[in-house]
């Protein structure tokens, strides 16, 4: 950094000595106009001359009021117009002490509204050209008279437009600002939405397959010593379904990785498609599952699909879960109007038959899935006995890119 920033730099640090600098150089140059003076006839020829004491003093407290600009604009243009004036009207030759008036007006132009500048820059302009004109020594149509009515106007005309790019560039900080907070804001949004996406995906995952698991191994255990080869079968049911449940964990967690690391999941996201490969792991647990399909081989965007898959996945676990050994399933995919209807229905054989008994959040991720897309969930007991899950999914969804399954944000 050179030593002219960094002087640059102290002086913004330091306004009330940036004002006396100013008001330094101010007044050396009023006193350089009061003590030279241009030859009539020759304009380059230039003589010396001697102001009056009363000049000298008046551009001495004009300069030192200027070092208060800042603070009181409106006072130290008082002050410095008053010192104008009385030049104007005293003043043989005349010193430029109407200079510090030109600087002050600048100020409140530039620090203040524009009605204010406006009235200031009216009054201030009329009352020193008047008071030049019609008590000054100089002839009414001098070229002086007419010179101080021209620089208070181009004070005003000048501190006003310093102030109108003021507020031009801080509102486009504020805006920048604002664009950058929404933009955190929105950033911390979709991070929430994809948490809880992922944390659904994972209780789906885990519910569907544990179940399983669960049923067949205490299948497996029943017949371990009567029914050896029954047993063996449970068995590699339970192997099959954690395998599946690995492999779901594993296409569900890789969401989490960086964009460039190795080994990020392609299996796309489970959908209607697998529906039979689905019902056919709860039939092999021993639920009898039926299903009935009239989508008419509707094409279902990738959220609506997933979404379908996962609430019939859920309700048949919790059936599985809560329904008893006995329990049978009915499920169907029918397709009505603009929306696709997912209804799955049990005869709720068990004692324990509400989903929600054991505290979990299947139904909670359920109605949040379905809402997301702007569908609507209704679950409750069925009229002597049973339990029915109803969800309605709307076929069109404005669901964006950023918000599809097996997309990380």
């Amino acid at each position: 950094m050179s030593t002219l920033q960094r002087a640059r730099q102290q002086l913004k640090a330091h306004p009330l000595a940036l004002d006396a600098v100013l008001a330094a150089g101010v007044l050396a140059c009023m006193m350089a106009g009061s003590f030279v003076e241009p030859h009539e006839k020759d304009a380059v020829s230039w003589s010396l001359r001697t102001p009056d004491p009363l000049s000298l003093v008046l551009m001495v407290l004009a300069a030192l009021a200027l070092v208060f600009r800042r603070r009181a604009p409106l006072t130290v243009l008082t002050l410095t117009g008053t010192a104008s004036i009385i030049e104007c009207v005293t003043g043989d030759p005349r010193a430029p002490v109407a200079m510090a008036a030109v600087i002050a007006l600048f100020t409140v132009a530039s620090t203040t509204d524009r009605p204010t500048t406006l009235r200031a820059g009216l009054l201030t302009m009329t009352v020193l050209t008047a008071a030049a004109m019609l008590a000054g020594p100089l002839p009414w149509y001098a070229q002086e008279n007419l010179g101080i009515f021209a620089w208070t106007g181009i004070g005003a005309t000048a501190g006003d437009a310093v102030r109108s790019r003021r507020a031009f560039v801080q509102a486009i900080r504020e805006r920048a600002e604002k664009a950058e907070r929404t933009r955190e804001e929105e950033a911390r949004r979709r991070v929430a939405e994809e948490r809880l996406r992922i944390a659904r995906d994972l209780h789906d995952v885990v519910a569907h397959h544990i179940a399983l698991v669960n049923v067949q191994a205490g299948v497996a255990a029943h017949v371990m010593d009567k029914r050896p080869d029954q047993a063996k079968e449970a068995l590699a049911h339970v192997r099959e379904a954690s395998r599946s449940a690995l492999n779901e964990l594993r296409a569900t967690v890789g969401l989490l990785r960086q964009s460039g690391d190795p080994e990020a999941p392609t299996e796309p996201a489970p959908g209607l498609a697998r529906l039979d490969e689905l019902v056919g792991t709860f039939r092999s647990a021993g639920l009898h599952v039926e299903v009935a399909r009239a989508d008419h081989g509707t094409a279902l965007p990738a959220a609506v699909d997933l979404a379908a898959y996962r609430v019939i996945q859920e309700a048949l676990t919790n059936v599985q879960k809560h329904a008893g050994t006995e329990a049978k399933a009915e499920v169907s995919v029918v397709r009505v109007g603009p929306n696709v209807e997912i209804t799955v229905l049990d005869n709720g054989a068990g004692e324990d038959d509400d989903p929600d008994s054991g505290g979990g959040h299947g139904l909670l991720g359920m109605r949040e899935r379905v809402t997301a897309l702007r569908g609507t969930l209704t679950t409750g007991p069925r009229y002597g006995g049973g339990f029915r899950v109803h969800a309605i999914l709307p076929v069109k969804t404005r669901t964006t890119a950023r918000d599809k399954p097996g997309e990380p944000v």
